[in-house]
């Protein structure tokens, strides 16, 4: 069994935070979304993995991820030089894939860990020539949606249907026998342009092949957009967040809840309210950090109130009198002010803006 990560796409949806990084490398909880499919797939018992890059992020891609080492797997990196599809990136990775079974997973989501290998034991035991997992959705239409029997069989997808046979949305994790290869040869790019793995699966469909689903019953988060990217945060702090302390925290420094903090941080004279983590190097002074907060390394937060916010690598906020909340600040991000406001304040910013609130 093997794994095939899709890591590409130019992530428009996270502008302007992915004009200059893959939206799959963006932390929730101070760990890239990529690392946590990685390390499902693994929990799993897949170990040999390819990864689906683009030419402008896969650099940054290979370079932060590595080759599977630190995630005890062995990592294949296929570039797609276009983004033609889901179905297109499989077509691709036919070379990696060869006839193995294969699980593809959308790199920029989240499911509940745990859940995969549900799943795949699912799978295996079936036998089948796809397996999907669906989640109902409040709006249907913005998914590719499934309309199935009874028995869990699949009989119809549609790819954001203006009136949708149901409310079950495609999560973004498939399971597949070498059978959809053959699939995809014979589909046709859709009004977009791309290859659809949705098509593909109707192809095993309409050739009568075994494709059932499952319904996810845990969470699951597609982190294309900040608000999503929030929840995701607040999910992974919530659920799975541990109290550790290998930074530097003064007696006027209060400490309340689940907190993590990295070593070589300095907290002075700050309140930290739970869960949070702050990672190494960080240095805050004269803060209230609230719930739901991420704070990466080597970040700088100066006489400034913040919750549930991300903020990135080396970010310095200094001073900012209003409390930030429902925020991501991008790495190396400086954010200054000069004069008061009276209302909280939102912010989605990119890698190495300076801003200063006049």
């Amino acid at each position: 069994m093997k794994a095939l990560i899709l890591s590409g796409g130019k992530g428009t949806r996270l502008r302007p935070l992915t004009y200059t990084g893959a939206k799959q490398l963006v932390p929730v909880a101070n760990k890239p979304i990529l690392w946590y499919g990685i390390e499902e797939i693994v929990a799993a018992g897949i170990t040999d993995i390819g990864i689906i890059i683009s030419p402008e992020t896969g650099r940054e891609v290979k370079n932060k991820t590595g080759t599977g080492d630190r995630f005890g797997a062995n990592i294949t990196y296929i570039l797609q030089d276009k983004p033609a599809g889901l179905a297109h990136a499989v077509q691709i990775a036919q070379p990696f894939l060869k006839d193995d079974p294969f699980i593809m997973y959308l790199g920029d989501n989240l499911i509940q860990q745990g859940d995969l290998s549900y799943f795949l034991q699912q799978f295996t035991q079936k036998q089948h020539d796809a397996l999907i997992l669906l989640r109902p959705v409040s709006n249907p239409t913005a998914f590719g949606v499934a309309k199935v029997d009874e028995c869990g069989r699949v009989l119809e997808l549609i790819e954001k249907p203006q009136v949708p046979p149901s409310n079950l949305a495609l999560v973004g994790v498939y399971f597949f026998s070498p059978a959809i290869h053959e699939a995809i040869a014979c589909i046709q790019p859709s009004a977009r342009g791309e290859l659809e793995i949705t098509d593909a699966i109707q192809c095993l469909i309409d050739r009568q092949k075994q494709v059932s689903a499952c319904q996810l019953e845990g969470w699951w988060l597609d982190t294309g957009k900040k608000d999503d990217l929030l929840e995701a945060n607040r999910l992974i702090l919530d659920t799975y967040l541990k109290t550790s302390n290998f930074g530097e925290v003064d007696s006027h420094s209060q400490i309340i809840g689940r907190v993590q903090i990295g070593s070589g941080s300095k907290v002075i004279n700050c309140t930290i309210r739970g869960p949070v983590v702050i990672g190494s190097d960080c240095y805050l002074e004269n803060c209230f950090i609230g719930p739901y907060s991420s704070i990466a390394d080597q970040a700088t937060i100066i006489e400034t109130d913040i919750e549930h916010s991300v903020v990135l690598q080396g970010a310095k906020i200094d001073r900012i009198h209003q409390r930030i909340i429902d925020s991501v600040i991008g790495q190396r991000a400086q954010l200054t002010v000069a004069a008061r406001r009276p209302k909280a304040l939102r912010f989605l910013i990119g890698d190495d803006c300076q801003i200063e609130l006049a």
